[in-house]
C-alpha cells in the first residue's frame, strides 16, 4: 500500500489582488506511508497538521498537487463531524457511519460495539445537541474506530475527553494497529505518539523539516522548535477569535507587580495567567481558564474561572474584562511548560477548545524548588512539589 501526498511549489494561477501575499499552508510537502505503518505527525499550532490530513481525507482540495491513496479511509478531524444535532445518538451513528461509508448491515452488525465503546447507552435516544463535547468525542470515535477500513487518519480530538476514555481510545487505536492498518495520527501528547507510532513527522510553516523512523530524535526536534518559538504573552491581531462572549485581546504571564514576564522564573515566583477580553454580551454559561502541558505534551491541568464560585451562576458584564489566576507555587519541576487560553458555553459550545489554534504560552522554570540542601537536582518527574512532612 502507498499512501501519498504532493503539493508542488509553482504558484497558483487563481486570481488575486494587485499586492496580496500568497499564505501556503503546505508547500513542497511530499512523503509516502507504506501499510501497517504508524506515523506520528507533529508540530507546533499552525505548523499545517491539520491542513494536511485534511487533504489526505479529501475533506479539502489541495491549490496544486495530488494525493494517492490505496485502501479505505477513516478518519477522526472535528468533534462530532457529520452529526446532526436534532438527531439521537442512536440515529447519528447510523447516519456517521453512512457518512464514513459503512453499510447499514455493516453498522448494524457493529452496533452494540459501538454503543458500549462510547459508554452512552442511557443517552442513546437523546438528540445529541444536548450532549457534552466528551459525550461527543466518545460517541464519534466509537464509530469512527469500528470501521472496517485500512487506514486510519486521527487528529487531536481526543484532548477534550477525559483521561480513562482517552486510554481506552489509544488502546483501541493500537488494537487496530496491530492488525496491520496504517495510522497517521497529529497530536502534542508525546507520551501518545511514542505508545502508538513507529515513526514521525514533524511540520514547521507548512513544510517537513524531519521526517524518520528513528521517533526519539524527532520528538527532540520538534521541542527544539518549540520551545524556541513559544512566548510568553500573546496579543490578539486584529479580529481573531471573534465572538460576542470573550474575544481574547491579551493573554500573558506577569509578577507580582505587574510586569510581563520575559525570562524564566523560579519555582518559588508569584506569576499570575492575565487574560483580557472584550465582551459584548453577558452569559451565565461562560467559562474561561487555561490547560497547562508538560515539555512533551502531557496535560498537566485545566483550570477555569468558575472552578471555585460558591454561587450558582456568574456573568462578566459587557466591556473590557480582566481574569486573573495564580499558577501554584511549589509545584512546577524544573523544565518547559506550554499554556492554552481554554473555554466556552459550558457543556454546548467550545470558543476556544484546547489544542485547536487557541492562544498559547511557554513556561519556563529554571530553580526556586526547594531550599533543602539534599534537594539540587531537577527531578525526574513532570512536577515536583514540596510536600511538608512531620516526624514523630
Amino acid at each position: 500500500m502507498r499512501f501519498g501526498r504532493r503539493l508542488y511549489s509553482p504558484v497558483s494561477n487563481l486570481p488575486r489582488a494587485a499586492g496580496e501575499e500568497i499564505f501556503w499552508a503546505l508547500k513542497n510537502v511530499t512523503f509516502s506511508v507504506g501499510e501497517g505503518e504508524r506515523v506520528g505527525i507533529i508540530g507546533r499550532n499552525g505548523a499545517g497538521k491539520s491542513t494536511l490530513l485534511k487533504i489526505l481525507s479529501r475533506v479539502t482540495d489541495p491549490t496544486t498537487g495530488k494525493v494517492e491513496i490505496s485502501g479505505r479511509v477513516t478518519s477522526l478531524l472535528e468533534v462530532g463531524t457529520g452529526f446532526h444535532p436534532e438527531l439521537t445518538g442512536r440515529e447519528n451513528i447510523y447516519l456517521n457511519g453512512a457518512i464514513l461509508g459503512m453499510s447499514k448491515l455493516e453498522i448494524q452488525r457493529r452496533f452494540d460495539e459501538i454503543v458500549e465503546f462510547a459508554e452512552v447507552d442511557r443517552f442513546l435516544d437523546t438528540p445529541v445537541k444536548h450532549y457534552s463535547s466528551g459525550m461527543y468525542v466518545r460517541l464519534a470515535f466509537a464509530v469512527a474506530a469500528h470501521l472496517e477500513s485500512e487506514i486510519l487518519i486521527v487528529d487531536e480530538v481526543l484532548a477534550v475527553g477525559d483521561i480513562s476514555f482517552q486510554k481506552k481510545c489509544l488502546g483501541r487505536m493500537a488494537d487496530l494497529s496491530r492488525t496491520g492498518r496504517t495510522l497517521l495520527f497529529v497530536s502534542h501528547n508525546m507520551s501518545a505518539v511514542r505508545s502508538l507510532c513507529t515513526s514521525g513527522l514533524l511540520l514547521s510553516s507548512g513544510r517537513i523539516i524531519a521526517r524518520s523512523t528513528d521517533l526519539e530524535n524527532i520528538i527532540s526536534q520538534y521541542q527544539v522548535v518549540s520551545n524556541s518559538a513559544c512566548k510568553t504573552t500573546w496579543e490578539n491581531r486584529g479580529d481573531l477569535y471573534k465572538n460576542p462572549y470573550f474575544m481574547p485581546i491579551r493573554f500573558y504571564l506577569a509578577l507580582e507587580d505587574g510586569r510581563a514576564v520575559d525570562a524564566s522564573i523560579k519555582g518559588d515566583d508569584d506569576v499570575y495567567v492575565i487574560i483580557e477580553a472584550l465582551v459584548e454580551k453577558a452569559t451565565e454559561n461562560l467559562t474561561i481558564g487555561y490547560a497547562v502541558y508538560s515539555e512533551d505534551g502531557t496535560p498537566l491541568y485545566w483550570s477555569y474561572h468558575t472552578d471555585a464560585l460558591k454561587e450558582a451562576k456568574v456573568q462578566l458584564q459587557p466591556g473590557i474584562r480582566t481574569l486573573r489566576s495564580r499558577l501554584p507555587k511549589g509545584l512546577f519541576n524544573e523544565g518547559s511548560y506550554e499554556l492554552e487560553l481554554i473555554g466556552g458555553l459550558h457543556f454546548s459550545e467550545w470558543l476556544f477548545e484546547p489544542r485547536r489554534r487557541v492562544p498559547t504560552l511557554k513556561l519556563e522554570v529554571r530553580g526556586g524548588i526547594s531550599d533543602s540542601p539534599y534537594w539540587i537536582n531537577k527531578r525526574p518527574t513532570v512536577i515536583a512539589p514540596v510536600i511538608e512532612w512531620f516526624i514523630s
